[in-house]
C-alpha cells in the first residue's frame, strides 16, 4: 500500500434531497482548511435521518478516491457527479482502500484518532442523489462501499494530512470480508463469535452476531 493521505473533505447540511424534496445531508462540499473532528463527526455535518446515519459508530464516513475512476467506467451518465464527494463521503482518501483495511484498525489523521469500525450500507439517498435506482444495488455487489470511523480522540483534520495507521488490533477479520458479510449475512460461525467479541466493530454489528449465535442451525 502507498502511503495514504486525505484527498479532500466534505461536509454536508440538511437540505431538500430528489424530486420529492426528503430531508438530507447527502450532499457534501468540499471544504479547506482544518475541520473539527468531535465524537460525534465533523463540525457543521448534518444527518436529517439519526435512526440510521450519524451516531459514534457512523461519526465520519471515509471512502477511497480511486473507487471513482470505477464509477465513471460503470455509470459514464453520472460521470460530472463522481468525483469526491460523490457518494456522500467526508473523507475522500487517497492510497487506501476496502482491501487495506482490517475491523478495528486505528488511524491518526491529522491530530484525531479514529477506528474503522463498520462498512457502509446504501440506502435510498444515493439513489436519489443520482435520480437512479440501479446504484445502491451496484455498491452492494461491487463491494466500494467505504468505511466509517468512530472517533477515539478528538482533534482536525484537513487536507493533504497523513492516514497513519497506528494499531490494528483484529488482523483476522479483512475489512473486505465484513462487508461480504454485512451484503450478503454469509458469515460462518467462527466469524459470528470473533464479531461478537470484537470491540473495535461497530456495536450494532456485535449485537447481530450475538443474536445470530443464538439462532438455531
Amino acid at each position: 500500500m502507498t502511503a495514504a493521505s486525505v484527498h479532500s473533505i466534505q461536509i454536508g447540511r440538511i437540505a431538500p434531497l430528489g424530486p420529492g424534496g426528503v430531508p438530507s445531508g447527502f450532499v457534501k462540499k468540499t471544504v479547506d482548511g482544518p475541520v473539527e473532528v468531535t465524537a460525534l463527526g465533523l463540525a457543521g455535518d448534518e444527518q436529517a435521518d439519526l435512526a440510521v446515519h450519524g451516531g459514534r459508530d457512523m461519526a465520519v464516513y471515509g471512502y477511497a478516491a480511486a473507487h471513482y475512476d470505477a464509477w465513471r467506467d460503470d455509470f459514464p451518465e453520472h460521470r460530472d457527479r463522481f468525483v469526491a464527494g460523490g457518494v456522500g463521503e467526508n473523507l475522500t482518501i487517497a492510497g487506501m482502500s476496502e482491501a487495506d483495511l482490517c475491523v478495528g484498525d486505528v488511524h491518526r489523521i491529522g491530530s484525531a484518532t479514529l477506528q474503522v469500525c463498520q462498512p457502509r450500507q446504501p440506502c435510498s439517498k444515493f439513489a436519489l442523489r443520482f435520480n437512479d435506482n440501479r446504484l445502491p444495488k451496484a455498491m452492494v455487489r461491487n463491494g466500494r462501499a467505504g468505511w466509517y470511523y468512530r472517533v477515539i480522540e478528538p482533534g482536525t483534520i484537513a487536507a493533504g494530512d497523513r492516514v497513519e495507521a497506528i494499531e490494528r488490533p483484529h488482523p483476522t477479520l479483512r475489512f473486505e470480508r465484513l462487508v461480504e458479510i454485512v451484503n450478503f449475512r454469509n458469515p460462518s460461525r467462527d466469524e459470528l463469535k470473533e464479531m461478537a467479541a470484537m470491540e473495535g466493530l461497530a456495536e450494532r454489528l456485535r449485537a447481530g452476531a450475538r443474536q445470530a449465535l443464538l439462532a438455531p442451525r
